[in-house]
């Protein structure tokens, strides 16, 4: 018996961060990209027959966080410096945001891999709440100016 996928891509997003445990490479120190991710969804059909409904981010009754699904992609990852929770400089990043002068979000790492983690997880528990554990997410493809990517598979 044959399984159902979709995928659909999220992108338009300007983040900035840094790999403070990358002490070797350029990484260390604070850069940005253009950032984009892909989800694919694994799931039954629905009565339109589809698995995710492609438009579903913005018609969710699931939050993510307290937002609606896009809005929290736009709070996380739009104009945004994302600081590692274990980051020696943390202090210094809510400074700058206090100051008004950078949007800080703190999640447990940093990094495309550990942001393809973030969003799977985030997204994943999303997806199966929203459907009713009809759909769940298999894989976050995450990218950095449509060159770099790491993925994060179930």
């Amino acid at each position: 018996m044959g399984k159902f996928q979709s995928s659909k891509v999220f992108d338009g997003f300007s983040t900035v961060f840094r790999q403070w445990k990358a002490n070797t490479t350029h990484c260390q120190f604070i850069h940005g990209y253009g950032i984009s991710f892909k989800v694919y969804f694994e799931g039954e059909l629905d009565d339109r027959n589809w698995v995710w409904d492609f438009g579903g981010m913005k018609r969710a009754k699931t939050l993510i966080d307290g937002m609606q699904p896009k809005a929290w992609m736009d709070y996380m990852f739009d104009h945004t410096t994302i600081i590692a929770e274990d980051d020696p400089f943390l202090d210094a990043f809510k400074d700058m945001e206090e100051s008004g002068v950078a949007q800080i979000r703190v999640i447990p790492a940093t990094g495309a891999e550990k942001f393809s983690e973030y969003i799977f997880n985030k997204l994943n528990e999303f997806v199966k709440t929203e459907t009713e554990n009809r759909v769940r997410v298999t894989k976050v493809k995450f990218m950095e100016h449509g060159k770099n990517a790491a993925y994060y598979v179930e």
